[in-house]
């Protein structure tokens, strides 16, 4: 078998693709009206049906070459984001049939989901039973639309209390607020190949009301909810800026999901972005692979593959919008012991209601360990193992067998052994897990990516070394370039912080360190084949596997069938827990083998010969040194809260971070990248705004300021050549703030003086103090530390406002 480490070709956008029949289950339908501020109902639903595919089985072929095998580090090892099927962390309802054609087996059977224990969701998301008009059933509806997207049903959430969308939190102009804001977004949701204008969404709302459409139109723009995605009215009009008005620059480190997004809504905004990316390529852990060989083809989602939960999700808006059906991936998922025969239906059976009733128990305990000793954790594994033993369940071989299946299972959710799950909050995000089916894209979900990328200014090739900053801008460093801004947005996998491959000056808060080392950083590897034919049928998505190594129960323990949606004939072997990390110790024809092996077990007993591969690639995720890893997992000590310390931003809003790693509510997914760099383009339009504000109040008496400044600086804490500075009076700590003054003069300038000032940190200004010569300060400050220097009358931020003002209180 020939084996090649070269990149994989770039995919093809022509593939011959067909899906399956099923309506899009979103629940954003129709724009609807509602009881108290609105007028003029509407109702234009907008259905989308997909295709079934053809069965693509055809007459074997005598003789087959013999398959290629890639395994490759970076272009061909592309992580597995987002969670597919079943749900993450979560049973996903299965029936036990018989694939192929050896004829139907057991009746269908659906699996009982896993009892749940974070229940609360943001808000009650109970309505009223009794509708006393079609106008509170339409308000309902778009309710739950809101609901589908996030919003709780009868508050505001941090970020529009944060925005000011109201003057006051509570009371009846909230509750207006609320419905008005639904059927913005309703209205949008029910065509979003159009670019909703303020002008229109005020047609449907009493006149007395246009100011709460105004904040709600503002806020769902800004934020992203609405005329967002790839639609040509939308990407015509992100192309430009919304106001008209410059903003500042942002260096964009990471083309993937959610650095492409922010570039886009950063734009529109009104900002100078530029995205530096270490691939040839963007997308990073999204990746679509074109295979083709012996007159078949079909394109392979190496990466991100599904998506989990249609309704609500941002990236079923793009499926819409890009006119592309959805196959939704089915409900039968045979499982095969070690021989190929198929697992017997009533021990199947027992051992899931066992599986089910140790979660149940597992999830009792923690909720007395977290009610009665907060700071106690364990892993999952070793809570659901203490529960098998002292209640002897699952002692059968066979039993133990299909429970390390479901082992195996969860550790596919979470891409990190049972050991490495925390058992307080592995599954901390269920509440908010987007509903509907979960969706293969046909032709991979690099159509996303390739849509998004188009007109934005990336720089390939440009691996991110440092970023410095300080309160006065930030300096990127790649690939021996100099990038300034005046913000930067890190969008970098977990893994790579992990790593510390990128060096941060000043380093980072310890606050943020620690969140970065507690979050655990997982591994999933995947195996796709592409063959002549389909020979294992086109009724079924997935099938298992089981294994008698329990040490192993990862190792292609799940198919999933892409023959529907690829283009081809196309399987595809998940590796998953210790098997993943063992997998890429393996030789890619090794690994290739297995997988044929486990194929002809289960299928030749049947009558069913397996063909020769066409073509074959391995997956290496912790080789990659772009990703370190799959996806981000809670494990033991860490908890959500750790995704939102991730998220924070630094040096009065100079840095920002987003990914998958940042988003609490949607960690491991694809949409929750997509959304986090939607949440970034906000926070960054924000710091803008209240930047853009100091100028102009520092405008109004900046002779009488400077006065001020000069008299503070007539007696400074600290001065050495042409450099002064006061200390924040009242910290001690060497990260506190401080003001530094330079006074050019002499061989500076031809005559009279000129001073500028920054904001750096009290251990920054000794460590300047300690350097010989003002030139060689200079080149400190801005190379090491990443400031530079501004005057009195351009206006410092509003720390440093505030540092001013409180030593002139000390010294008063």
């Amino acid at each position: 078998m020939d084996i090649t480490t070269d990149p994989p070709p770039e995919p093809s956008d022509n593939l011959e693709v067909s899906n399956d029949s099923s309506r899009e289950n979103d629940v954003a339908l129709s724009p609807v009206s509602s009881e108290i501020p609105l007028h003029d109902h509407q109702n234009s639903p907008e259905n989308h049906e997909t295709n079934s595919p053809e069965d693509q089985s055809s007459v074997p072929k005598e003789t087959t070459p013999e398959a290629p095998v890639f395994d490759s580090p970076d272009d061909s090892s592309e992580p597995i984001l987002e969670n597919p099927y079943p749900t993450r962390k979560q049973l996903q309802n299965q029936i036990r049939v018989e694939p192929g054609p050896s004829g139907p087996g057991p009746l269908p059977r659906k699996r009982r989901r896993r009892k749940k224990f974070f229940t609360e969701i943001n808000g009650n998301t109970s309505l009223p039973k009794n509708r006393r008009s079609d106008v509170a059933k339409d308000c309902d509806v778009e309710a739950l639309i809101a609901v589908s997207v996030g919003f709780p049903v009868d508050s505001l959430t941090e970020e529009e209390i944060e925005a000011n969308v109201v003057s006051t939190i509570g009371g009846t102009e909230q509750a207006n607020y609320i419905v008005v804001r639904n059927h913005i977004l309703a209205q949008w949701r029910s065509n979003v190949s159009v670019w909703l204008t303020h002008d229109h969404a005020l047609q449907s709302v009493r006149s007395e009301h246009k100011g709460l459409v105004a904040s709600a139109y503002r806020f769902l723009l800004e934020h992203g909810y609405i005329n967002f995605g790839l639609a040509p009215a939308v990407k015509e009009a992100k192309l430009r800026s919304f106001d008209g008005s410059e903003k500042g620059n942002v260096i964009i480190v990471g083309a993937g999901l959610a650095g492409l997004v922010a570039a886009r809504q950063l734009v529109f905004m009104g900002f100078k972005v530029v995205v530096l990316e270490g691939r040839n390529r963007p997308g990073g852990r999204v990746k679509t692979r074109k295979m083709m060989g012996d007159g078949v083809v079909a394109a392979a989602d190496l990466g991100g593959s599904v998506l989990t939960g249609i309704n609500g999700n941002p990236l079923g808006v793009l499926a819409r919008q890009l006119g592309l059906p959805l196959h939704k991936v089915r409900d039968m998922c045979p499982l095969y012991l070690p021989d190929g025969k198929a697992v017997n239906s009533e021990i199947d059976s027992g051992v899931e209601v066992s599986f089910n009733k140790l979660l149940e128990r597992v999830c009792k305990l923690r909720q007395a360990m977290i009610e009665e000793v907060k700071s106690v954790d364990v892993s999952l594994g070793t809570a659901l193992e203490a529960f098998r033993r002292i209640y002897k369940v699952v002692e059968d071989p066979q039993e133990r067998m299909l429970l390390n299946w479901h082992l195996a299972n969860l550790e596919y959710a979470n891409a990190s052994l049972m050991s490495n799950l925390s058992m307080a909050y592995w599954d901390q995000d269920d509440p908010y897990e987007m509903g509907g089916d979960h969706c293969f894209i046909p032709g991979g979900n690099e159509l996303f990516v390739r849509a998004l990328a188009e007109d934005l200014p990336i720089y390939y090739g440009r691996t991110v070394e440092s970023i410095r900053y300080g309160i006065d801008g930030v300096l990127v460093y790649a690939n021996g370039q100099e990038f300034r801004g005046d913000t930067v947005l890190c969008t970098v996998p977990l893994g790579v912080l992990k790593k510390g491959s990128i060096e941060f000056v000043p380093e980072l808060p310890q606050r943020k360190r620690d969140a970065i080392h507690k979050l655990g950083f997982g591994l999933l590897n995947k195996v796709a084949i592409l063959f002549p034919y389909n020979f294992w049928g086109g009724n079924i998505d997935t099938f298992g596997h089981l294994t008698e190594d329990l040490s192993m129960r990862g190792e292609f323990f799940l198919f999933y069938s892409y023959s529907s949606v690829s283009g081809g004939p196309l399987l595809v072997a998940l590796v998953a827990g210790d098997a993943a990390i063992r997998f890429e110790m393996m030789s890619p024809a090794e690994s290739v083998k297995t997988v044929m092996d486990i194929l002809k077990d289960i299928f030749n007993p049947k009558g069913i010969a397996v063909p020769d591969p066409v073509q074959a690639v391995c997956t290496r995720w912790g080789k990659d040194q772009f990703t370190y890893g799959s996806y981000s997992y809670v494990a033991v000590g860490s908890s959500g809260d750790d995704y939102d310390i991730l998220a924070e931003s630094l040096a009065d809003g100079r840095v920002f971070f987003a990914g998958e790693a940042t988003s609490k509510h949607y960690p491991a997914t694809m949409h929750g990248a997509f959304l986090s760099g939607m949440r970034e383009a906000a926070n960054i339009l924000r710091v803008a705004r209240r930047r853009s504000l100091i100028p102009s109040e520092n405008m109004k008496n900046v002779t009488q300021e400077s006065d001020d400044l000069d008299k503070l600086f007539g007696n400074p804490d600290l001065t050495f050549g042409h450099f002064s500075v006061l200390f924040d009076p009242g910290s001690n700590y060497l990260d506190s703030y401080s003001l530094l003054r330079v006074k050019f003069g002499g061989a500076f300038l031809d005559a009279g003086c000129l001073c500028l000032y920054s904001l750096v940190s009290k251990k920054q200004a000794i460590e300047l103090s300690k350097v010989e010569g003002d030139e060689n300060r200079i080149s400190m400050l801005n190379r090491n530390f990443g400031v530079n220097l501004v005057g009195r009358s351009k206006g410092l931020s509003s720390a440093a406002e505030s540092l001013i003002a409180n030593i002139k209180l000390a010294r008063s």
